[in-house]
């Protein structure tokens, strides 16, 4: 615990020094790492961080990362760091907004684990929809692709609630559990500065099992605080 209150410190610290135009940092605690249904963690909490870049023509690229990984005994994954990149096309006034990106994943310490991806989305009010491909999931050089869709209804008080159900197939996912769905609902609630969600999630495939919670499926409650700065004066 105090390793991650420690990580938490840190990255609040960096987010917080990050003030120029068009750059900023999020801080999030998660009490799980879930990845389309699937705990990278197993079960246990984290603290995430991100770093962003974003131009008015839609540009965007930045820098992520979570603590506390579990990929369980052999393995030295203990952080994960993705670096990507992408366009945000139109949206807003009720048009229709597209999006292009790319990420690569990386787990130092396992970089036999790494692998990139690309992604297309469509947005429209409260939907999205992505599509995502690797053609070299987690350096298996067996292919896999995930599409989601997902809602977000405004409530009063801003509250919100979310509704999120995806699809992960192809060579890689065949090989292991099978093609699976996963989905979830929840509310979430800004609160000043941080905004927070309470999320049910849970998979129907099958569940990765080995005697541990490693890469377990499960369905579980995740609740996640995050935080934005540099903080805006309103």
């Amino acid at each position: 615990m105090r390793r991650i209150l420690a990580i938490g410190t840190f990255l609040m610290l960096a987010a917080a020094g990050v003030t120029q135009a068009g750059i900023t940092g999020t801080v999030t605690g998660v009490t799980d790492y879930d990845f389309r249904g699937y705990t990278q963690t197993g079960g246990d909490p984290a603290i995430q961080g991100s770093v962003d870049f974003s131009l008015d023509n839609g540009f965007y690229a930045g820098a992520w990362t979570s603590s506390s990984l579990d990929f369980g005994p052999g393995t030295d994954a203990d952080w994960e760091v993705d670096i990507y990149t992408g366009f945000n096309f139109g949206g807003g006034d009720d048009k229709v907004g597209y999006s292009l990106n790319a990420v690569y994943y990386t787990y130092p310490g396992a970089s036999d684990f790494d692998f990139p991806e690309v992604s297309a989305g469509i947005s429209y009010k409260i939907m999205t929809a992505k599509l995502w491909y690797t053609w070299d999931f987690a350096a298996t050089s067996r292919d896999a692709w995930y599409l989601e869709g997902n809602m977000t209804f405004p409530l009063p008080e801003d509250f919100g609630f979310v509704v999120h159900a995806g699809y992960s197939g192809g060579d890689y996912w065949k090989d292991f559990d099978g093609e699976y769905l996963d989905f979830a609902v929840g509310v979430t609630k800004s609160f000043g500065h941080f905004d927070t969600s309470l999320k049910y999630i849970d998979t129907s495939g099958a569940v990765y099992d080995h005697g541990s919670d490693v890469f377990s499926g499960k369905g579980k409650v995740l609740f996640t605080i995050a935080t934005t700065f540099p903080w805006s004066k309103e």
